[in-house]
């Protein structure tokens, strides 16, 4: 990513501090602007939970397993090592709980904790739907800087998706 999309990114991530005293953020934080463009999709904002943990055989587990035992129930994740590296691994959440959720992550050792905005964009599951929304999102002069995406009940799919400008990104998406 060049310095200047990094530097972008940064301004627009919120660090959480590790000392719990982190405001009653609850994620996703459903938007009442969550309304169905004219393409069949809804796209609204949530908040992301990003821990950075030193990699090892089993951390996913760990992770889940933490955030399950704090009964929080993960929407969406994606997670990565520094490929055979594997110094550090990095877990993208996103959650119904984000305080009880960053109470978990730091008692299993997180050595970095923070929350972002994100967009989640629900679409039919059907061939080019991701693509339609990227075009929407890029035709709207917005740069995508990360996204994950999974079917969920096999009539939709889910993408999470972080841009530049998530909110002008959410009305390029509703007018379309």
């Amino acid at each position: 990513m060049a310095k200047a999309a990094k530097k972008a990114l940064s301004k627009k991530t919120k660090t959480v501090k590790k000392t719990g005293a982190a405001a009653k953020r609850m994620a996703p934080s459903s938007s009442p602007a969550s309304k169905k463009g004219t393409l069949g999709f809804t796209a609204r904002t949530a908040k992301e939970i990003t821990a950075t943990f030193r990699d090892s055989i089993g951390l996913t587990a760990k992770v889940a397993a933490a955030v399950a035992a704090a009964r929080v129930n993960i929407l969406a994740a994606t997670g990565y090592s520094a490929s055979g590296m594997r110094k550090n691994a990095t877990f993208n959440l996103v959650v119904d709980d984000f305080v009880k959720a960053e109470k978990a992550l730091d008692s299993i050792g997180a050595e970095d904790i923070h929350e972002s905005s994100i967009i989640m964009v629900e679409t039919p599951n059907k061939v080019g739907a991701l693509q339609r929304v990227a075009k929407i999102i890029a035709d709207a002069d917005i740069d995508i800087y990360y996204f994950y995406a999974t079917t969920s009940s096999g009539k939709t799919a889910t993408s999470v998706i972080k841009t530049a400008n998530d909110k002008k990104a959410i009305k390029a998406l509703q007018e379309a």
